[in-house]
């Protein structure tokens, strides 16, 4: 009988052995995505299903729980968590009925299935919604919402395998003296911050929270470049304990462990929400920067390393899956530039999100349907370039030109050139109507590809579906002044 068991048992650690194997070969990976829709043209939900299997990523992170994204994920395996917006927080914190639909209508439905439906793993209630730019607004929202929404989920009889959690900007904590070991949360949420750490405790929910070494890297022009990398380039920052950091992510990491710890909850699970690196608005923001950061991050990911102060795996997802044209440029103009992917769903660079050193261009998305190989172009015939500013500036206040101006892509473009593309860009983002290609007769459609001196000049996608009108007042006001302004130098 011993003699038996054991074969039983070495038979299972084998066939666990040979999955692990096909896992690896296939390029499976623990690593997530966030999969943002803020694009005029968002790639169909099933193509970017596929795009996620073919390359291996079995966990994604939603913004929303738009009931057509989430069927798309029906019985793919992937693990999903939901998002709950800012601007539904006071509609859960106010009405528990009213959180209880919610769960019915966007968690519940989904997983009524033989076959396993939706593999639902977390509802993210708000999103970043301490951010010190919103004055407050959400302050007295967010643990109430959290509440009700992790209270309907225990009565739908989920709250064992579902759990809610807070997606937190890395600002609900600081260091006075810029060593995790002064980490505590900010004075003026402090007390907010232990309820909500404390009812994440008693749900067993994680702590969720967004690092980002490219703002540290924007936001400071002392900052130390290399710190913002894994390679061991900078100058290291030494704790108690002998404790030693290398890098921001870490750093910025164990303050909020140190913040968990003086808030009485040393050992509370941490997942990071979001962590990546732009490729275009900003000097900073480039393909080979991008590159070098996320192949650094998934090395150590994929080694189980962790940070100093808390060593082992650290569940992370990667941001973000696709660039997203008609994202607020508040920030700067890289926000439209996360994306590991375009726009089209093509890779941008080579990558390994296994994390094992195989780096190779990642799938792309199959089976895009573009529009008709044309652009729109400054006229060859215009020499009076006194009448092009007003235009070039009413294109990309409507429009996407943040591929424009110092620091980025498309920096080298002359002055007609930058008329281009700004007359292409609004052009394909309003699907190629003859009508967008005008421009008081200045602009003209060709069919010669217009890309140039490493421009890409866009050919936008067949769309499933249009996410704001263009022409919308609330699109305008976010990104006219800004962009407009950068213009005025350029042209």
């Amino acid at each position: 009988m011993v003699e038996a068991s054991s074969s039983r048992l070495v038979g299972v650690v084998l066939m666990v052995g040979i999955i692990l194997m096909m896992k690896f070969e296939n390029g499976e990976s623990n690593i997530g995505v966030n999969w943002g829709t803020m694009a005029s043209h968002p790639l169909h939900p099933n193509i970017v299903v596929n795009l996620l299997k073919d390359n291996g990523i079995n966990k994604v992170k939603l913004f929303d729980a738009d009931d057509w994204t989430v069927s798309s994920l029906y019985g793919s395996g992937i693990e999903v968590m939901l998002g709950i917006p800012n601007d539904m927080l006071k509609k859960m914190a106010s009405d528990y009925d009213n959180a209880k639909d919610w769960v019915k209508h966007n968690v519940t439905k989904h997983l009524r299935d033989d076959h396993g439906g939706t593999d639902i793993r977390y509802v993210g209630v708000g999103n970043e919604p301490f951010l010190t730019s919103y004055n407050g607004t959400f302050i007295k929202l967010v643990l109430p919402a959290l509440k009700n929404i992790q209270k309907a989920l225990n009565e739908a009889g989920l709250g064992d395998k579902i759990k809610a959690t807070i997606p937190q900007n890395a600002d609900v904590y600081e260091s006075s003296s810029n060593t995790p070991s002064d980490g505590n949360f900010r004075n003026d949420i402090k007390d907010l911050m232990h309820d909500i750490v404390s009812f994440l405790n008693d749900n067993k929910s994680p702590f969720m929270v967004n690092i980002y070494p490219f703002l540290s890297l924007y936001d400071n022009p002392n900052f130390p470049r290399d710190f913002a990398f894994f390679d061991g380039g900078s100058k290291s920052i030494n704790d108690k304990n002998n404790l030693n950091y290398d890098n921001v992510f870490d750093a910025n990491h164990d303050t909020l462990v140190w913040s968990l710890k003086k808030a009485g909850f040393p050992n509370m699970k941490i997942i990071v929400g979001e962590v990546g690196w732009p490729t275009d608005g900003d000097k900073d923001a480039t393909v080979d920067l991008a590159k070098k950061f996320y192949s650094g991050l998934l090395k150590r990911l994929a080694k189980n390393k962790g940070t100093p102060l808390r060593p082992g795996h650290i569940e992370t997802y990667l941001f973000s899956l696709f660039d997203e044209d008609i994202k607020s440029v508040a920030p700067g103009f890289f926000e439209r530039h996360w994306g590991i992917f375009r726009y089209d769903g093509q890779p941008k660079f080579s990558m390994d999100f296994s994390g094992e050193g195989h780096e190779k261009m990642p799938i792309g998305a199959k089976g895009v349907q573009y529009l008709e190989k044309k652009w729109c172009v400054l006229d060859s015939s215009v020499k009076n370039m006194s009448a092009v500013g007003s235009e070039v500036n009413y294109a990309c206040s409507m429009s996407d030109c943040t591929s424009l101006g110092p620091g980025t892509s498309c920096e080298k473009l002359n002055q007609r050139d930058s008329a281009s593309y700004a007359f292409n860009i609004y052009f394909q983002m309003n699907d190629q109507s003859v009508e967008a290609c005008d421009f008081s007769g200045l602009a003209k459609i060709v069919t010669q590809n217009a890309s140039r001196d490493g421009c890409l000049f866009p050919i936008q996608i067949e769309s499933s579906a249009v996410v704001i009108g263009l022409g919308s007042h609330m699109f305008r006001t976010l990104v006219a002044a800004t962009l407009v302004m950068t213009l005025l130098v350029i042209l």
